[in-house]
């Protein structure tokens, strides 16, 4: 015997706008605020970059987006200190990735 109308009981699926709420709610809980760094730590992360590109070197990058601290292993093709930018080749999808140097939170040879 077959019921029509009678639709397959699906838990919360009718509720999509909590999966939402409660994802932005998860989201603030991981979120730090980024940190403040001294004008030596600029100046030295700006040094590493330059020696990474020059000496074609791995490194590990640690920058700050959308409030979390985000550390990736890759490579340095363009650094413009002037202009505040760099970019930088991930190792997991070698994309290129255009970021502000004052996103960087973090710059060592690995």
């Amino acid at each position: 015997m077959e019921y029509r109308g009678m639709k397959k009981w699906r838990p919360f699926a009718t509720l999509p706008e909590q999966y939402i709420g409660l994802q932005e709610i998860i989201d603030k809980q991981v979120e730090v605020t980024q940190p403040v760094l001294t004008e030596e730590q600029m100046e030295q992360m700006n040094f590493t970059l330059i020696e990474a590109l020059h000496t074609n070197k791995q490194v590990y990058l640690t920058y700050y987006k959308r409030g979390q601290c985000i550390t990736e292993t890759g490579s340095i093709q363009f650094v413009d200190s002037l202009g505040g930018l760099f970019v930088f080749i991930d190792d997991v999808f070698e994309l290129k990735n255009k970021m502000r140097l004052s996103e960087l939170i973090d710059v060592s040879l690995a």
